[in-house]
């Protein structure tokens, strides 16, 4: 019996070991001027991407954000990495969206998953939630929740893959 428990620890971690980063799902989502885009022609464009997913009501998420902000163009520098900032908020909340982001001097794409068809196929349920994709669009890491400094860890992350 022992050795069938052994034999079964093995096979399972060998799936999770051998199972390879995961794809980005392919969802269309809304541009904050309501054009309909797949998340995938800026996942799959060959650039490392972070996805962070927000909502204006979430203080973490808005610090998370401008922490970002802050570092971004030296990230964009160094690693050429793109940033999308996706609202997770309803049509009525989406409409407060691109006044914070002017308000808050943020310099990344912000795009709207107000059905959250996204986040479920993603399967988390909090937010803040962010995401760290390779050049190839496979989600290599993950993070939920913010607190200040996690903006490091995401760079280290980030450094890896170059």
């Amino acid at each position: 019996m022992k050795q069938i428990s052994l034999l079964l620890v093995f096979l399972f971690s060998s799936l999770f070991l051998f199972a390879g980063n995961t794809p980005f799902p392919s969802v269309n989502l809304k541009t904050l001027e309501g054009k309909s885009v797949n998340v995938t022609d800026f996942t799959n464009n060959g650039k490392i991407t972070i996805v962070s997913f927000w909502a204006t009501w979430c203080t973490p998420c808005k610090r998370e954000m401008d922490a970002i902000n802050e570092v971004y163009a030296d990230w964009v520098d160094k690693y050429d990495v793109q940033f999308l900032a996706i609202t997770i908020d309803d049509a009525r909340g989406l409409t407060k969206v691109p006044a914070m982001v002017q308000s808050k001097g943020w310099e990344f794409t912000v795009l709207a998953d107000t059905k959250q068809e996204l986040q479920h196929a993603l399967n988390f349920q909090t937010i803040p939630q962010t995401f760290l994709l390779n050049n190839k669009g496979e989600i290599v890491y993950s993070h939920n929740g913010y607190n200040p400094g996690d903006e490091f860890e995401l760079e280290k992350q980030i450094a890896a893959l170059k």
